[in-house]
């Protein structure tokens, strides 16, 4: 039986980090960061040329984003932002929780990925979406989408994947569960296989993440400020909402 400290480990963005680059390719992130940045240049009031990145993780959405802007990267793993900055040197990479940051400057776009996942409450999420307020200019775009819907969840789903580098292999197994679908969360757990040199380390990880009705979503947003259009993803894209701080 698995205590209940034991259910949020988050041990990817701790000691397991440097397993990141090896399972994380950037090129499998360059489609959702040009969606990200077309959206930015087709809504926003303003020209777009600076861009913050909220829980910007080991860097790969920059990776593409920073051809188009000049980014600056906020995350609350060390261990992600320093591969983050091996990954993109020229980007600048800041410390922060995407639910406190005060930056004291405004940027032409905010965006945040799949880490706004990891909020498991709607103050959470809504302390996000104020963060993301304060720091947008006026005209500018915030950009950022639902991964996990109520709708769409599928108990136990069950995602792997394969990946070497150099004299370490990895497969790297996914698990989600809802154990009480009436709250506003649900559980993923991690086990890595890691062979160094052919010597099998196991390992096991465990996140709560968030997971809330579309209406919340929009509710919140609009408490914020923002004005929202919501666009529909196809089978391989989640929903996105495109947010506008009013001028």
């Amino acid at each position: 039986m698995i205590i209940a400290s034991d259910r949020d480990q988050r041990r990817m963005y701790g000691d397991l980090a440097w397993v990141w680059p090896i399972m994380s390719n950037p090129g499998e992130y360059v489609h959702e960061s040009e969606r990200f940045a077309a959206l930015i240049k087709q809504y926003a009031q303003i020209q777009t040329r600076t861009l913050l990145n909220l829980g910007c993780g080991g860097g790969n959405n920059d990776n593409t984003l920073k051809k188009h802007f000049e980014v600056t990267g906020t995350d609350i793993s060390e261990g992600m932002l320093a591969n983050a900055k091996r990954l993109n040197p020229e980007v600048r990479y800041l410390a922060g929780d995407m639910r406190t940051l005060r930056l004291g400057e405004t940027f032409d776009a905010v965006v945040v990925f799949d880490s706004i996942s990891y909020m498991q409450a709607e103050s959470e999420l809504l302390a996000v979406f104020q963060t993301a307020f304060e720091h947008l200019k006026p005209g500018g775009a915030f950009v950022t989408y639902q991964e996990n819907d109520p709708r769409t969840f599928k108990q136990n789903a069950v995602r792997h994947q394969i990946e070497s580098k150099a004299n370490t292999e990895l497969v790297f197994i996914e698990n989600y569960y809802d154990p009480d679908p009436a709250d506003t969360t649900i559980e993923g757990t991690f086990l890595y296989l890691i062979r160094k040199s052919g010597e099998l380390h196991v390992e096991m990880d465990r996140h709560v993440l968030g997971i809330f009705p579309r209406k919340i979503w929009l509710t919140l947003l609009r408490k914020t400020g923002f004005h929202v259009k919501v666009l529909e993803g196809t089978p391989e894209e989640c929903t996105a909402f495109v947010c506008m701080r009013p001028q």
